[in-house]
């Protein structure tokens, strides 16, 4: 139950400055982010020392062209362009500033408009007679009447209600610029990684393959061997055994290649296919210097998630305000005119107007007001813990990513030294097998491991490449110079064209 009061003279002096004082409050509490003592942000990261500094600071708005590799720069280009997350992101965006626009729109007076023209016809042109009563209808002369008026409605915003309102869409209108920032960033880091997988699937291809010739020479000369006595056909059954199980590999490979690919494809927002002949041919897997260990508080400044959970606090906050604004009274200020007359100009001059000032303020409301601002709170602590949880999964992504980096370089740098054994025991074992100081399942073994030391090289190689990708991405680089894409088709005021049916 609302009460409603209409006070007879509204132009006081006194009530005109008390209104303007009230007008100066802001129900709720006023917003203030997290401090560094509140998150519990460490002064450094764990992982830091295990990362050399780098004399050349890689640019983290542009990651990508670190790595030098032309194909992969015009893909994450192509994705900033056409990727459908990235698309609707940036219309969610829109969307939000349009509700900015339209909550801003609340805080000023309300006006609208009529007007109507309305024409009789007289006896002199049109007369007829009633053939009830014998009268004649419309008699007299032509009469065009003009009608017109507005009116005008202005809440007072005294408690702040609409300005908190206004903070809130504001805040989340920020969030939705933040989430689109976000989205950037791990699209681009997405490319990338799944560019890597490509490029490691035609090395590990070009790996089989070279190994499946090797091992039909091998089979080939076992072969002959057999039939001039010297071995068995143990040896020849091992030798096609190890060359089908190599061969069968191959598929699985092409597989990995094709999915990669076509995930890019679909990244770019074009279908599974369209980038083949831009990735087919084959390329190593390139690689980025990698960055100086980071601040963990500057990570939380750049990070666009961190930063989107921070304005949803922000915008749950002010919406604290909206509902403790409801207990107090509301003050409607709202005018109306009408007037018609035989000429336009006379219209105005034969009008009536009104001006009416009305309060409302709540009474009773069964609790429902104040059970709202506890909800309120209870919403925006949840903000809060988000905010914090989104902080505590930056510096862990951080960690993870400068640990794994790290991680890789060694390990590619052992797996490097491993296929180099593996690759000269192998001549050696070809060697000694061809002058019979060895049987052939040293051969073998032989084979066997530098197949599998080539190919964990490989892997190693991209390991590092993706580390430095994530790594990348942790740290909050990708989206600071990435454009937000145009307008959709429904924005421009037109749908997207439909299929026709087969009947039409």
């Amino acid at each position: 139950m609302r009460m409603d009061h209409r006070p007879a003279n509204i132009g006081r002096p006194g009530m005109l400055l008390g209104l303007l004082l009230l007008s100066a409050c802001n129900a709720g509490p006023d917003y203030r982010p997290p401090s560094v003592s509140d998150l519990r942000i460490p002064d450094q990261f764990q992982s830091a020392s295990t990362i050399a500094a780098e004399q050349d600071m890689v640019d983290l708005a542009r990651w990508w062209e670190s790595f030098e590799d032309p194909v992969l720069t015009q893909l994450v280009d192509r994705a900033f362009a056409g990727n459908l997350d990235v698309s609707a992101a940036a219309a969610r965006l829109r969307q939000a500033r349009a509700t900015l626009r339209g909550t801003q729109g609340q805080q000023l007076p309300q006006v609208g408009t009529s007007a109507s023209v309305s024409r009789s016809i007289g006896a002199d042109s049109r007369a007829r007679i009633d053939p009830t009563t014998g009268q004649t209808i419309g008699s007299g002369g032509d009469t065009t009447v003009y009608r017109g008026g507005f009116d005008v409605s202005w809440e007072a915003d005294l408690f702040g209600g609409l300005r908190r309102q206004v903070e809130a869409a504001r805040a989340s209108a920020e969030a939705s610029e933040a989430t689109l920032r976000f989205t950037q960033a791990s699209i681009a880091s997405e490319v990338g990684l799944n560019y890597v997988e490509a490029r490691l699937a035609q090395i590990r291809l070009r790996i089989a393959r070279e190994n499946l010739a090797a091992q039909d020479d091998t089979l080939e000369i076992v072969g002959w061997r057999q039939k001039a006595g010297l071995v068995s056909g143990l040896d020849v059954e091992q030798a096609r055994q190890l060359r089908a199980q190599t061969a069968a590999s191959i598929p699985t490979i092409e597989n990995d290649y094709a999915t990669a690919v076509n995930r890019i494809a679909v990244l770019l927002g074009d279908a599974p296919g369209a980038v083949n002949a831009l990735i087919d041919p084959p390329a190593s897997i390139p690689l980025a210097p990698g960055v100086d260990a980071p601040i963990p508080a500057q990570v939380i400044e750049r990070r666009p998630d961190v930063a989107s959970a921070e304005r949803a606090l922000a915008a749950e906050s002010a919406r604290i305000g909206v509902q403790t604004a409801q207990l107090y009274p509301a003050l409607r200020l709202s005018g109306s005119f009408a007037g018609s007359a035989t000429s336009i100009g006379d219209v105005i001059s034969s009008g009536l107007g009104s001006l009416v000032a009305g309060i409302t303020a709540p009474i009773f409301e069964g609790g429902q007001i104040r059970a709202a601002i506890l909800g309120q709170r209870a919403a925006t602590d949840a903000a809060y813990y988000a905010y914090r949880k989104a902080v505590l999964t930056a510096l862990e992504e951080v960690e993870n990513a400068l640990k794994g980096r790290e991680v890789a370089e060694r390990r590619e740098a052992d797996l490097a030294v491993s296929y180099e054994a593996a690759n000269n025991s192998n001549r050696y074992a070809q060697l000694q097998y061809r002058s019979g100081l060895i049987d052939f399942q040293a051969l073998l073994d032989s084979q066997r491991a530098r197949l599998s030391s080539q190919d964990a090289a490989a892997a190693a190689r991209a390991a590092r490449a993706s580390a430095t990708i994530q790594l990348y991405k942790a740290l909050g680089g990708g989206w600071q110079m990435a454009p937000i894409p145009a307008p959709g088709p429904y924005e421009g005021g037109s749908r997207p064209a439909q299929p026709q049916r087969e009947s039409e």
